[in-house]
């Protein structure tokens, strides 16, 4: 019996076809019938059920099968833990990020685990936090930078990056632009321009709202916190972002909302069981973005 046999046959009965096994695991059709007809003389039993039109497993085919995943699981557990003890990093890993990120810290830290393991295959995925929190929690993400109301989830682990409030944006000859803050009863006789349900932002304005009873008009969305910028600028709402993604920019006037008590929060958060390779790159982001700090500085918190 070797494992590339039992890797053929959990092929077979996930496919229900020896053709389509084979092109899964790159053999030819005749090569996986030959060694699943070996497996089955070493273990002295019919495994699959060849009689119909899809290839089924036995009885006994069924137990087999548990059993060969366990075994590959082990296999990939005892590569991992020599890997460790080797130092080695390889393998691959997905990085989500929020859509239309332009944090810094984040490309830096890529960049030098590029560097310094470039086995590693990295690949990005973006969209809204809500969706790449849930990336992580099924495993098709192994690290996340996501956007969150007060506190990323208590379920994954990371750290949070920043945490600050949000606040609204107007231009100039706005009436709010004059003000030193507004409440948000009073912000929500203007229409507003926000980032779209999913993205922290949005849930931390609407989490404020809804904790005094109110429910905000939001008048348009936009994906990318440059582009609410800009519908504000031409009169079509009044912006609410964080108050670093509006803090560099001179078209507008920034106004405090006085009673916004939930933080939006930038974050990192990753699976609590991590390969050699995420343990590497989370530490070139602990290097990257420091020690987490409420106050930390980040030039953008675009997309959260």
């Amino acid at each position: 019996m070797e494992i590339r046999q039992l890797k053929y046959f959990i092929a077979v009965a996930q496919e229900a076809s020896f053709t389509r096994a084979a092109e899964l695991v790159h053999i030819s059709q005749p090569g996986i019938s030959a060694q699943i007809r070996q497996l089955e003389n070493d273990l002295g039993a019919t495994l699959i059920d060849r009689s119909g039109r899809s290839a089924q497993l036995t009885a006994v085919g069924e137990v087999v099968l548990a059993h060969a995943k366990s075994v590959l699981s082990s296999m990939a557990s005892l590569r991992q833990a020599v890997d460790e003890m080797n130092g080695l990093v390889r393998g691959k890993l997905v990085v989500g990020m929020v859509t239309a990120c332009t944090v810094q810290p984040l490309f830096d830290a890529l960049s030098g685990f590029h560097l310094a393991h470039p086995g590693v295959e990295i690949s990005l995925r973006e969209d809204d936090s809500a969706k790449l929190v849930e990336y992580v929690r099924e495993g098709t993400v192994d690290l996340a930078l996501i956007g969150a109301a007060q506190r990323a989830p208590e379920d994954l682990d990371g750290w949070q990056v920043i945490s600050e409030p949000i606040v609204a944006a107007v231009p100039h000859a706005h009436p709010l632009a004059e003000r030193d803050g507004v409440t948000l009863a009073e912000l929500s006789a203007f229409p507003l321009v926000c980032l779209p349900e999913g993205t922290g932002i949005r849930a931390t304005l609407d989490e404020a709202s809804a904790a005094l009873g109110l429910t905000p008009t939001i008048a348009l969305e936009a994906s990318a916190p440059g582009a609410v910028m800009h519908l504000a600028e031409r009169g079509l709402g009044v912006a609410v972002l964080s108050a670093s993604m509006t803090a560099h920019q001179k078209a507008l006037t920034t106004v405090a909302i006085t009673d916004a008590d939930v933080p939006a929060v930038l974050a990192l958060i990753s699976a609590p069981t991590k390969s050699p390779a995420l343990r590497e790159l989370l530490l070139h982001c602990r290097q990257s973005f420091g020690e987490p700090t409420p106050a930390q500085a980040v030039a953008s918190m675009s997309g959260t």
